[in-house]
């Protein structure tokens, strides 16, 4: 494994997922499939984002949309599985072109400032969505993301609503993960060691949210986007 790439990509991600609420899955998932078997990349992410959603949720509970992670919850309870059954059943080049194709269609979507209403239904559809590809890919983030964006949703409840919404998801999908594919010593001690580093990018990711405005916001999010997905897609080919 290269070190230097790994704390690279963990602490990037964890500035990223504390400043926006969405970018720890859809930075570091593609990069540790570089590092790592799929297996080992997914479940690393979701033990590090279950980490990240546990510490940040507490200082943020009062921005919480409660009816949207409800409906967002049972929604994934269908998604889960059917994720975990694409996940045993792709290979490592086409779960990366999977994840690539994903987040350019989402970004371009975005910058093309996609919009929709929201409903009650649509929020059980992006809960299935985003449960199948938690399991699968290791990244809820993409569908919740377009669907705030779409919706004009504040970043404070973005963040908020998308943290307390992965505690559940996260967890449920390590839990099948491990009783599904099975684990090993490495996913846990790599989890460890990218600990602190995780806290040390949390700490610059708050700072960094009240800092951001929201057109900055918005086009770091983007770049983002198009960079890693464009990586993945060429490298894959």
């Amino acid at each position: 494994m290269d070190i230097a790439l790994f704390i690279v990509i963990i602490a990037v991600a964890s500035i990223l997922q504390t400043s926006t609420g969405f970018g720890f899955s859809i930075l570091a998932t593609p990069f540790l499939l570089l590092l790592f078997e799929p297996k080992e990349a997914i479940q690393i992410n979701l033990i590090l984002s279950l980490v990240i959603s546990m510490v940040l949720i507490r200082n943020i509970y009062h921005d919480i949309d409660f009816g949207i992670v409800k409906r967002f919850t049972v929604g994934s309870a269908v998604g889960l599985p059917m994720g975990m059954m694409i996940f045993l059943a792709l290979d490592i080049v086409k779960l990366k072109l999977v994840v690539s194709v994903i987040i350019l269609v989402l970004t371009v979507l975005l910058i093309l400032k996609f919009r929709m209403n929201q409903t009650k239904g649509r929020d059980l559809g992006v809960g299935g969505i985003s449960g199948v590809l938690t399991t699968s890919i290791g990244m809820p983030g993409p569908p919740l993301l377009l669907y705030f964006s779409g919706t004009d949703t504040k970043k404070e409840t973005l963040r908020a609503t998308t943290l307390a919404f992965y505690l559940f998801i996260y967890l449920a999908s390590l839990l099948i993960q491990v009783f599904a594919a099975g684990t090993n010593m490495k996913v846990w001690m790599s989890s460890g060691l990218a600990l602190p580093l995780v806290f040390v990018g949390m700490y610059a990711g708050q700072k960094l949210f009240y800092w951001v405005n929201p057109q900055l916001f918005r086009v770091f999010t983007y770049l983002i986007l198009l960079f890693t997905g464009i990586y993945l897609l060429i490298g894959n080919l």
